[in-house]
């Protein structure tokens, strides 16, 4: 009975640039994914039917380790520096032959998928994985095409990823072994020297980024809900480990996705079918939504598990905080199918903030609101990324994306300024870290308190509430919020020493500030919506 069901792909590889491949595994269902993957000792299943894996020491992104390839094309197009490296054409040219070769005689999995839930300007892509699980994991976060018409499937940019194939730092000016690199101008990326599978979704996150503002569509780093009538769309922007994830999974809203999504003339659109939330400490009382999407189907990066009797420990962090669930956005209850919302009522920034200084909630004006996305201020927690330590740290990511921006951030700081004035759009800060006191000293904010705050803004009961502005960040804090004690809106307030808050303040907001020189020009009105 091994592999039944399964029979090679007659499909040509070769056009890919693939030759002498072993079996070509052409757009296998998740059942027989599952069924290599454990047939190849790739993973586990767990009691419950998720599939379990380890991505070695890779367990976040290497944003060191990612390129772009420099060319006519991209030359004024791309802002080149630290985030977007160059590689020349040439350096490319070597890696993908040398890559090519590597995969003569091996096994590979081929999954046609689709970016973009808009079918007037979804990206058909392709994805060819050395693992199983990496395909499974393209199969599940992806929008899938018709299994009926998959012969038509033509993919604007194909995606390889090769875990066991290493670069050559001194052949291919990389700064190690692995190596993720975009070619614009051949449409293609490659993955190589990790097995870490969010770097296969951002790829693609990445290219929307590069392309869509080509066509006036505003590509987020954003989850993205709406209520049950189907209006009153929210949009929540943030880094990984603010509560994207988390807090678009209301089980009073629909769930238009998780991630990534765009924004055109007619509305809101997810990027992706499916969604990666963190699930360290995750619980069926705090976060039932996504307690319910760890099934069949479901990929758990790094989750550890009782090897007999195959039970999940969500509370360990043994292997990484970054712990993952990657499912389907369908695993969520009342998801929105397609993933398509009107344009947004409400727009949250959300940030962790370690100091304990910024209020738990506060409205913006769209100046304010374009300030606080250029500065995409939080705590970064620890393990998104390789390097980070255990204790949260201060970190200005410009739009909530900057390892994902190919292009200069007042390009898309601009986009986000025309959408808010036109649509006159209410924003809001919503501080999903620590009160009280800086990390170690003052608490996490509670859940509990952030969904109700939440729940007032979307539902538009925060829009004309009394408020008080904040006398370094200016902000306008509500004076009072149904379901949260009123000692917990003011900042300053839960703190035992006052002048230690407005030390801590004044320091936070001199980051702010110098953090924003890094922008240079900016319109007068937007450095005017700076803290004090």
């Amino acid at each position: 009975m091994q592999n039944a069901g399964v029979r090679p792909s007659r499909h040509d590889l070769a056009k890919n640039g693939l030759r002498n491949v072993q079996t070509a595994y052409w757009n296998l269902g998740t059942a027989q994914l599952i069924e290599q993957a454990i047939q190849r000792h790739e993973g586990m299943l767990a009691s419950g039917g998720a599939f379990v894996v380890r991505t070695g020491p890779f367990t976040g992104r290497s944003p060191k380790d990612k390129y772009i390839v420099r060319d006519s094309g991209t030359e004024n197009t791309v802002d080149w520096g630290a985030v977007n490296q160059p590689l020349s054409q040439k350096q490319f040219d070597g890696l993908f032959e040398r890559m090519a070769k590597y995969w003569q005689g091996q096994d590979v999995f081929v999954q046609d998928c689709f970016a973009g839930a808009d079918q007037a300007t979804t990206l058909p892509i392709r994805v060819i994985t050395q693992r199983a699980w990496h395909n499974l994991f393209a199969r599940q976060l992806f929008i899938r095409p018709d299994p009926l018409r998959t012969d038509e499937h033509v993919p604007e940019f194909t995606v390889f990823f090769a875990p066991t194939f290493y670069a050559d730092p001194d052949r291919d000016g990389t700064r190690s072994h692995t190596a993720i690199v975009i070619n614009f101008t051949k449409k293609v990326v490659l993955i190589a020297g990790t097995e870490y599978a969010g770097e296969l979704k951002k790829s693609i996150f990445t290219i929307l980024n590069h392309i869509l503002p080509f066509k006036n569509i505003f590509p987020m780093h954003c989850s993205a809900n709406m209520d049950e009538r189907g209006g009153g769309v929210a949009l929540f922007f943030g880094l990984s480990g603010t509560g994207k994830t988390t807090l678009s999974a209301d089980p009073q809203r629909r769930l238009i996705g998780d991630d990534e999504h765009g924004w055109s003339d007619h509305g809101v659109f997810n990027f992706e079918g499916g969604c990666y939330a963190k699930c360290i400490h995750l619980s069926q009382e705090k976060e039932p939504q996504i307690w319910n999407a760890i099934r069949f189907g479901t990929i758990l990066e790094n989750v550890m598990m009782d090897p007999e009797l195959r039970l999940l420990d969500f509370d360990s962090g043994e292997l990484t905080e970054n712990t993952r669930a990657a499912y389907r956005v369908n695993f969520i209850d009342n998801a929105v199918l397609p993933g398509v919302g009107g344009h947004p009522a409400h727009v949250l920034f959300l940030t962790a903030d370690a100091f304990g200084v910024l209020p738990p909630i506060s409205r913006l004006t769209p100046e304010q609101g374009v300030y606080h996305f250029l500065s995409g201020y939080t705590a970064k927690l620890a393990g998104t990324e390789r390097g980070l330590g255990k204790e949260p740290g201060a970190t200005f990511s410009a739009c909530f994306a900057a390892p994902f921006l190919p292009r200069h951030p007042q390009v898309y700081a601009k986009m986000l300024a025309e959408k808010l004035h036109r649509h006159k759009v209410p924003c809001y800060l919503v501080n999903t870290g620590w009160n009280g006191g800086p990390y170690g000293v003052g608490e996490r904010i509670s859940l509990k308190h952030t969904r109700a705050m939440v729940q007032a803004a979307v539902s538009g009961q925060l829009d004309k509430v009394a408020v008080d502005p904040h006398p370094i960040f200016k902000v306008l804090v509500p004076r009072e919020i149904p379901g949260v004690p009123s000692e917990v809106l003011e900042a300053r307030g839960k703190w035992t020493d006052s002048a230690a808050y407005d030390r801590a303040a004044e320091e936070l907001s001199a980051r702010f500030r110098k953090n924003f020189e890094k922008f240079g020009h900016v319109a007068e009105e937007i450095l005017e919506a700076a803290p004090a």
